[in-house]
């Protein structure tokens, strides 16, 4: 798994980016996907910066990983912090049938993730959140 440390500002997101584009620019994988696993890494690495060490800043180590064969493959990609322990999975889905003004703020992104992504699980351990999501692809070429 290759992996970057950034300080959790929403500046080293670019820094995120070129990195996951770095991995991701090894696959054969469709722009469609690739698009999904950018919004998906946007939306955790932005709640890391948000919310994970407020008021104070701290790291996250992002890892990314690709598996599989000529055909068929999984982008693993992992997310670390040592903020507030907190699993977002727990959060409850929203109600995308009430309106916009009936609508608690919040919840929207993680369920993005969860519904975009093939698998996401949560663990805290080591005294660390992390958070990893995978996608499924076929290769354009496969």
């Amino acid at each position: 798994m290759k992996e970057i440390k950034v300080e959790a500002t929403i500046e080293n997101l670019a820094k995120v980016f070129t990195f996951l584009q770095e991995s991701l620019d090894k696959c054969d994988m469709p722009p469609k996907v690739k698009r999904q696993i950018k919004l998906c890494v946007e939306e955790v690495y932005m709640n890391i910066t948000h919310y994970a060490y407020k008021p104070e800043v701290g790291c996250a180590k992002i890892g990314v990983d690709v598996v599989g064969g000529d055909e068929q493959s999984r982008v693993i990609i992992s997310f670390a912090d040592e903020g507030k322990p907190y699993d977002p999975l727990k959060r409850d889905d929203p109600d995308l049938e009430l309106g916009l003004d009936e609508r608690p703020i919040g919840g929207l992104g993680i369920y993005l993730v969860k519904t975009t992504m093939d698998n996401v699980a949560y663990e805290h351990k080591d005294g660390q959140n992390v958070l990893t999501i995978e996608k499924d692809f076929e290769k354009k070429n496969g």
